[in-house]
């Protein structure tokens, strides 16, 4: 399958360890998901997406990205096919205005559903599906879905972002889960820079909000409680959502099947189910 990472700090930060540096880095990972990759990361509101078909951690675009990047927000993206050529059209991030996402995972006998699935796409989103890949149908169903809350131009609440997201995500399994043991695996990550928002459906995926020690702390003016503890009011410093935890200082929680993470642009962590009401982090602890 795929591989997941996702970052929202108050203050620019580098990511450089954690695509590359890192025991277990994103790039590293490239070896066993080899079919491209892509880095979105924002700056001034406004997503730089760069993608390539070529082996991440052979990639010198790839090297030279992750040094540079410093910034509030960054999605990453390690691919291995399952649907769709090996194309850059294929590689994740997709994005569509501010909005970018990834996905780890595969609907099963894609091609026969596709029509079904694309039906579900509003027709003024319908002509952006430029790949061939589940993985970006479901993006298109899920800005659908978020158009209903609202203009996709503008900022949209956690709340509003992970109800499009279960309402597309239902969608899908209606459409594509026809047998038991052929149900669409859908761990998804999307932001518009401001909010983030993931679900684990089938694949693992990893959340941070602190570490145990952090190496800045005698130098960060940005330092709290919540860096080094879990955060008693719902809000964090930073936010890292991983396919498996990256070695290092930070602490990990698994996120449950069916669970949805997402962070607001106050920092605010919200957690929730497919199946429930979304609830802030800390009236859940």
């Amino acid at each position: 399958m795929c591989r997941l990472f996702g970052f929202r700090s108050v203050i620019p930060s580098q990511v450089h360890r954690s695509l590359l540096a890192a025991e277990n880095a994103l790039g590293k990972q490239s070896n066993r998901h080899p079919d491209g990759w892509g880095v979105a990361f924002y700056v001034d509101g406004s997503p730089h997406v760069t993608k390539s078909a070529e082996l991440a951690l052979g990639d010198q675009l790839f090297h030279r990205l992750s040094g540079v990047v410093a910034s509030e927000t960054v999605l990453a993206h390690v691919r291995r096919a399952t649907q769709g050529d090996k194309s850059v059209l294929n590689c994740h991030p997709f994005q569509y205005g501010r909005w970018v996402f990834a996905h780890n995972g595969d609907i099963p006998e894609f091609a026969r559903h596709r029509d079904a699935l694309v039906a579900e796409i509003q027709p003024k989103l319908r002509r952006f599906l430029l790949g061939d890949t589940d993985s970006e149908v479901v993006f298109l169903i899920f800005l659908s879905h978020l158009s209903e809350h609202g203009p996709l131009s503008r900022r949209h609440t956690v709340d509003d972002v992970s109800s499009a997201l279960r309402a597309a995500i239902l969608r899908v399994r209606a459409i594509a889960d026809t047998h038991a043991e052929k149900r669409a695996s859908l761990t998804l990550m999307v932001t518009d820079g401001d909010t983030m928002v993931a679900t684990a459906g089938g694949k693992e995926l990893y959340w941070s909000s602190y570490k145990q020690r952090c190496a800045d702390r005698d130098s960060c003016a940005s330092l709290s409680a919540e860096c080094e503890a879990p955060s008693r009011t719902g809000f964090v410093n930073h936010f890292i959502l991983s396919s498996e935890p990256l070695h290092g200082e930070n602490v990990w929680e698994k996120l449950e099947d069916g669970e949805v993470i997402g962070v607001d642009f106050r920092m605010r962590v919200t957690r929730t189910h497919i199946d429930r009401a979304p609830m802030p982090l800390a009236a859940a602890q």
